[in-house]
């Protein structure tokens, strides 16, 4: 052994053949501030040793290198901008370093080789990988761009198209693709995988492969001229901004800098890419992003260790009430290959749940994703029956009738004396009391609440309520049911509207009183979605979930907070479920719906919606798009704060990824207490002060303010 460091090791074996071999402590190989100082000191290491004539690069783990240590990141984006770029470009030099070495080198690719993963296969002469390799440059998804020389070295050796297209979607490439589009030498089987690439390598160091001319290749301007480069990169932004907007800044970063760097040899675009590495790390987005990255983190884990304390494995299912939401779950279960009973009480509602199983799987085959034997297997997955008899052996029920507590409650109490003494049962609800229902049932402590998001097999949060009976184990059996089903679990505590509701409707009591006040609903819509970025503004959002619907939850949210959940005398919504204005369910309510000519969904602003506000609200003035959007985000920043103060929510990261799974928040705000905490707690308590007069959803609580006032973070809390 030549050097030892903490995550690699370097071996000389024969022939002068230097094997320098990834193996972090952990699980995975990841390029943290050890690894990238191992990696330098190995270098050196090499490039002093005489007798070294070529350098392997492989992994003693299942995967290559997954990327950056991403944990490092919030702090190492905290520091001074010149901190930050003296950062990136001491540790690109390293990988510049090696890349330099008077010998060929080359890296045998198992598993990911992602991000910093990437960049070190980049930075050999030659690659090859098995076929299990993975290879890409995801920095995209964290608000970033590569920062290791991944934006020089990839266009100069796959072309500046492909490798924009790789990097502006950080789509990885699989072992074949990624070998047809140049970015590998040849892929093997994965017991052949060390053997081919000692192969390649000793014909390297005999001449047969001409290193040197690759390797120049790789630090040269790119081989573009001047039209063919102005089409590449005006292609290239143009499809930028049509996919990823003005939100999001690291895709158009990538296209600028690769852009200017076309000419430059490798040394000028390195300081191009670290440049623009750096500014991008100061950005909102990259801070909110990198956050969402460790929230989600933190409830994979959280979820994986509840499920691992599971004592009772849940082998078949039962799915109580088979409308569209029922038949939704049942089509989840079986899908992932989990036997599912769906029982109603008439034949036509199993069939409509049948129906959506099928309709959820035929559009699945159109786009290619499902294959005939997987709808087969999934719906024969899926037994309906009228019978309570059929359930009597099931491990889990998820009850999914009507949104009624009396009816909730007889279906439960019927269920639990259908059912053996250890069956877990569910109540997909989404703003029932838990411990209300429970009520109903003898041995409550069997019991939580399920909620599920519609369209469930799209929505990837099914928020799980423990009631006050609810025993830890019915809720680590209910997370790992959750997580076979393919979804994210959150646990949260019992209350009116749980948390994504409760959350929900202040933001829906704010834009009922902004559209009061004289504000045009379109106007609205267009601000939230367009500037501020959610999906759907809270119109159209109230239009996909009913008018009945939400008028039923804003009654229970009233019942259950009615010191700040009181529902508004003459409220929009109200005013459109009395007038059966019920949204897209019956293609009427703040906007008319229907076809277009190409038979695509359409809508327009209802003008039978303004003449049946108008005789409640002020007179029509424009607002403010700062105004709008502080008076409908206040509200649920505020309830957001309120969860976590009660102990709803365990912690700021789940809150976050809640409303992001959940509702859609702006991923590029990184979640609900990202925003706050961007904007800043002293600014946010500032803001909400102005509004405070116009009711109690706008009103901070103390603890926002002690916080704000001690320079707190509510990240700090979920540690």
């Amino acid at each position: 052994m030549i050097y030892e460091g903490k995550s690699l090791t370097v071996n000389l074996l024969q022939d002068g053949i230097a094997e320098l071999v990834f193996d972090a402590q952990g699980s995975v190989n990841k390029f943290d501030q050890q690894t990238v100082a191992d990696l330098d000191a190995a270098t050196q290491v090499l490039a002093a040793n005489a007798d070294v004539k070529g350098v392997l690069v492989r992994s003693a783990k299942s995967t290559f290198i997954v990327g950056a240590d991403i944990t490092e990141f919030t702090g190492l984006f905290d520091m001074p901008d010149e901190e930050v770029l003296a950062w990136v470009g001491k540790t690109s030099q390293v990988f510049d370093r090696f890349e330099d070495l008077p010998f060929p080198t080359i890296a045998a690719v198992n598993g990911f080789a992602l991000g910093g993963g990437c960049e070190m296969t980049l930075a050999c002469d030659f690659r090859v990988a098995d076929t299990t390799a993975s290879i890409g440059l995801p920095e995209v998804k964290l608000g970033l761009m590569p920062g290791f020389g991944g934006t020089v070295r990839l266009p100069r050796l796959i072309g500046a198209d492909n490798a924009l297209e790789w990097m502006t979607t950080g789509r990885d490439r699989k072992a074949a693709k990624a070998l047809a589009e140049g970015a590998v030498d040849a892929v093997v089987a994965p017991e052949k995988l060390t053997e081919a690439a000692m192969s390649m390598l000793k014909d390297a160091i005999a001449g047969d492969f001409d290193w040197q001319a690759r390797r120049a290749e790789k630090k040269a301007p790119l081989q573009l001229n001047q039209n063919e480069a102005m089409m590449s990169f005006s292609t290239a932004k143009a499809m930028v901004f049509a996919q990823a907007g003005k939100h999001y800044p690291a895709p158009h970063m990538m296209v600028e800098t690769i852009s200017k760097a076309a000419g430059l040899d490798r040394d000028g675009a390195l300081k191009l890419e670290n440049q623009g590495f750096a500014k991008l790390a100061k950005t909102d987005a990259a801070k909110a992003q990198v956050g969402i990255f460790l929230a989600d983190q933190l409830v994979k884990s959280k979820g994986k260790k509840q499920a691992k304390a599971a004592k009772k494995t849940i082998k078949q299912t039962a799915v109580l009430g088979a409308g569209i939401m029922g038949g939704g779950i049942a089509y989840q279960s079986a899908v992932k290959g989990t036997p599912v009973i769906m029982k109603d009480i008439n034949q036509a509602a199993l069939d409509l749940g049948l129906k959506e199983a099928a309709t959820i799987l035929g559009k699945g085959m159109q786009r290619g994703k499902v294959n005939a034997a997987t709808m087969a297997s999934t719906l024969n997955n899926i037994v309906p029956t009228l019978e309570y008899s059929a359930i009597k052996d099931v491990d889990l029920v998820i009850e999914a009738v009507v949104e009624n507590p009396k009816v909730k409650g007889i279906v439960l109490a019927e269920t639990e004396q259908h059912v053996s003494d250890d069956t877990i049962i569910c109540s997909n609800t989404s703003t029932i009391s838990i411990n209300h229902l429970a009520k109903s049932l003898k041995k409550p402590e069997r019991f939580c609440g399920m909620h599920f998001f519609n369209p469930v097999h799209k929505m990837p949060l099914v928020e799980i309520i423990r009631g006050e009976k609810t025993s830890e184990d019915t809720i680590s059996a209910v997370v790992a049911a959750t997580l076979k089903m393919g979804k994210t679990p959150i646990v949260v505590n019992d209350c009116p509207g749980f948390l994504v509701n409760r959350v929900l409707f202040p933001y829906f009591a704010g834009f009922s009183r902004l559209i009061m006040d004289g504000a045009d609903f379109v106007a609205v819509d267009k601000v939230m979605e367009k500037i501020f970025g959610w999906p759907m503004g809270p119109a159209f959002l109230l239009d996909v979930v009913g008018m009945d619907t939400a008028d039923h939850a804003s009654s229970v949210m009233s019942d259950g907070i009615p010191e700040r959940m009181q529902k508004i005398a003459n409220d929009p919504v109200t005013l459109l479920y009395k007038a059966n204005r019920l949204g897209q369910k019956n293609a009427k309510g703040f906007y008319n719906f229907s076809l277009d000519k190409r038979g695509r969904p359409a809508k327009v602003a209802a003008p039978e919606a303004y003449e049946l506000f108008a005789p409640h609200c002020a007179e029509k003035r424009d607002f403010d798009k700062d105004e709008i959007i502080a008076r409908v985000m206040i509200p649920m920043a505020n309830e957001a704060i309120r969860c976590l103060e009660e102990g709803i929510v365990a912690s700021a990261a789940e809150a976050d990824m809640a409303l992001l799974y959940g509702l859609g928040f702006p991923p590029f705000k990184g979640g609900i207490f990202r925003y706050i905490e961007t904007m800043g707690l002293a600014n946010f308590v500032a803001l909400a002060d102005k509004y405070a007069d116009l009711g109690p959803v706008y009103q901070i609580s103390d603890g926002v303010r002690e916080m704000a006032a001690s320079n707190k973070s509510y990240f700090a809390l979920s540690l």
